[in-house]
This record gives structure tokens, C-alpha cells and sequence, in this order.
């Protein structure tokens, strides 16, 4: 039952990195907004990110560099792997050539020191209201234009405007589509650790990617180069039998069996006793009304191939705080504006992210003819990426 209801203008729903870096953007602008978190506290899963230069661009325009410069590990290179047999592959400068050529370094960080960096931030700001232990239950779009937010407290807001940041099972995203998510039938695992119990197999310079038929694992330094992160994926074969238990510690051991000494001692430095089953989401066309848009993982999941996941949500934040300098309190305009820009850049991430787990995880032929054109590809070359770091690609 409802016990109060009170009246506000742009709320945000969902206090992650999106909707941290969305209420500071519209705040930047002059908006003020309300952001509602269903958990008691601020808090992101223990694991590394990947923030390329085309979000390293909107944290320094939101003025957050130096904090981010702080804490974060800039590497120098991208090493691609053969995980079976342990050959090298190709690399990618991430050196001066990149920072110049993207006007930003490739940076990789802790995600919970990213969160903290955009929550010091918001609680900075005279026009953010944080709310803590806000469970959202429904979202109305009521007569007049109101869009009116229960919550499992029994509070409820009646808001101008709403942008739903609330993830993959985004109770927002249900005004505009009843599309499900979809499932990949693969399984991650994850592990941080001090450089030190690692030892000499740690590199503290580069991204190293290992790739294989079903099997990828992705390490790096985070934290100032204190801890090593470790990620561990495999495509779950009793996924594929149609069993319901499925992508468990047993399954990871044997998927990564036949992998060469160095991907699985790093496959040993995971956490057992958790995994994440990897989804996204078709895109789609329409993520706004005049009153409500998405952003994110509620407008567009995606698999981690181009490790753009937070990187896409960051451009989105940075496209809406635009659009509010532009267009004021005008939301339709906004809204609009945002859509138009950010749909067809975010869905063509989602689908190549799909695309690139495909050429990681083939065998056979695909495998000697990818590891044939990769071991031929200049350190140099960035023809592959200008389209995701280029700022004229934002």
C-alpha cells in the first residue's frame, strides 16, 4: 500500500554506474534530479572493467579524470593469445600512437572505484538527491503526462520525466517493449587478486586475451596495479543439452581442460563460488517516450566482447547531459534528440560484440584461418577500432 507520494521532476532509476553518471550529466547541465537505488547501500560486483577512450572522454567532460587517473591502470598494450596452445597471436599498441590518434588512454579499473569516483561526485552536487532502499515495483505513465513510481516501501513518486537505468530486467523498458532477454550459454567466472601471491606470470602492462573454441579467459591489473583480475568464459555444453543446472565449477575445469599451463593456472585464480550466465537483448528501435527513456543495460545489453558494456551506458549519460544543456526541462526534445543519436551506435555494438564472440570461440577452419589473419596484423593498425574510439564516432 501506498504511504506517500511526493512530487519531482527527472528521476533517475537505479544507482550503477549509468545512473551515477546519468545524474551527474543532467546535474552538469543545470538539471536537478532525484536517483532512486533499490539496495541499502552503493555498491558494484567485485570485478574489473575495461573503460576505453571513448569513455575515458566522458569521465574527463564530466571532470572526474583526476580521480580516475588515481586509481586506474593505463596499459600499453592488448595481447591476443591462442588459449590451447599458448601461442601469440597480434597485439594493440595502447601506447602514445593510440592516446593521440583517440585523445584519451584506454584506462582498466576496479568497477567499485569507478562507482565511488561518480558517487563522491553526485553527493558533491547541490542538485542530486540520493535514495537508498528504493525497490521499484511499477512504472505508470499517467493522463497529463505524469509518470508516476511505486516502490516496495510503499513510496511513491510522481516525476516530469523518468530514465530508466535499472539493468537487464529493466521494469522501465516494459512501458516500451515485452521483449525478453536472451541467454548465450555461456558462463564467467571471476577472481582478483594481489600481484603479489600471482607472481612473474602477471603483466602489469598489457590486457592479455586468450581465445579458444568456446573457452576465452581475460586478465589485467586494476587498483593501481595492486590486484590482477582474471576472468574466465566457456560456452556451457549442458547449456546446449537443455539442462536446467548448468555453467558449473565442474563444467568450467573441464571446458578449460585441453587449454595450454598458462590459461589455467589463471582459470585457478577464480571465484568458485559464483558465476554470472551471460544474456543481451536484440536491439531495439524506440528507447523513449516523451516522458520515459532507457539507458544502458536497460535500453541495450550486450555480450563483453568489445568490453564496451559501461562504456556505451557512459556515452548514453553523456548524450542526455547534452541534450539537457540544449533543450533545458524541454524532456520530449531530450528524450528524442538522445534516441535518434545513440540507437543505431548502440545497436550496432550489441551486434558486433555478438560478432566477435563468434570469431573467439570457433574451431576448425574458422580457427587456422582467424589465427592465419590475426598473427598478420600490424600492432599498429586500428582500422578495427576508429569506428568504437574516434570522437567524430560520438
Amino acid at each position: 500500500m501506498t504511504t506517500h507520494t511526493e512530487r519531482t521532476g527527472l528521476l533517475v532509476i537505479s544507482g550503477g554506474i549509468g545512473g551515477m553518471g546519468t545524474a551527474l550529466a543532467a546535474a552538469r547541465s543545470g538539471q536537478p534530479v532525484r536517483l532512486l537505488e533499490r539496495a541499502p547501500a552503493f555498491t558494484e560486483i567485485d570485478a574489473g572493467l575495461q573503460v576505453g577512450p571513448n569513455a575515458v572522454r566522458v569521465l574527463t567532460k564530466l571532470g572526474l579524470y583526476e580521480r580516475v587517473e588515481d586509481i586506474a591502470v593505463f596499459p600499453e598494450r592488448g595481447v591476443l593469445m591462442d588459449a590451447l596452445t599458448g601461442t601469440y597471436l597480434t597485439s594493440l599498441d595502447l601506447g602514445p600512437a593510440f592516446r593521440k590518434r583517440y585523445q584519451a588512454q584506454y584506462a582498466v579499473l576496479h568497477r567499485s572505484d569507478l562507482l565511488d569516483i561518480l558517487l563522491d561526485a553526485c553527493r558533491a552536487s547541490d542538485l542530486i538527491v540520493l535514495e537508498n532502499g528504493k525497490a521499484v515495483t511499477h512504472v505508470h505513465q499517467l493522463h497529463g503526462g505524469i509518470v508516476r513510481v511505486e516502490c516496495a516501501d510503499g513510496s511513491a513518486y510522481e516525476a516530469d520525466a523518468v530514465i530508466g537505468a535499472d539493468g537487464l530486467n529493466s521494469r522501465v523498458r516494459r512501458l516500451l517493449s515485452d521483449d525478453e532477454p536472451v541467454c548465450s550459454g555461456y558462463a564467467a567466472y571471476r577472481g582478483t587478486m594481489p600481484v603479489g601471491a600471482i607472481g612473474t606470470s602477471a603483466d602489469g602492462d598489457s590486457v592479455v586475451l586468450w581465445i579458444g573454441p568456446g573457452i576465452h579467459m581475460i586478465q589485467y591489473p586494476i587498483r593501481r596495479g595492486e590486484l590482477y583480475n582474471t576472468v574466465a568464459v566457456f560456452r556451457s555444453d549442458a547449456f546446449q543439452r537443455g539442462e536446467e543446472d548448468w555453467g558449473g565449477p565442474g563444467e568450467l575445469d573441464a571446458r578449460f581442460a585441453t587449454a595450454c599451463d598458462d590459461v589455467r593456472r589463471g582459470v585457478a585464480l577464480v571465484n568458485r563460488g559464483h558465476h554470472v550466465k551471460t544474456y543481451d537483448r536484440e536491439p531495439l528501435g524506440r528507447w523513449t517516450t516523451s516522458r520515459v527513456a532507457l539507458l544502458g543495460d536497460a535500453a541495450h545489453p550486450m555480450l563483453q566482447y568489445l568490453g564496451q558494456g559501461a562504456c556505451q551506458t557512459l556515452e548514453d549519460a553523456e548524450a542526455l547531459g547534452r541534450g539537457f544543456a540544449e533543450h533545458g526541462d524541454d524532456n520530449a526534445e531530450v528524450f528524442a534528440a538522445y534516441e535518434q543519436e545513440r540507437v543505431p551506435r548502440a545497436s550496432q555494438c550489441q551486434t558486433t560484440a555478438r560478432n566477435w564472440g563468434e570469431i573467439w570461440h570457433t574451431d576448425g577452419v574458422g580457427r587456422i584461418l582467424r589465427n592465419h589473419i590475426l598473427t598478420s596484423h600490424a600492432d599498429d593498425d586500428y582500422t578495427h577500432t576508429d569506428w568504437l574510439y574516434l570522437p567524430a564516432a560520438i
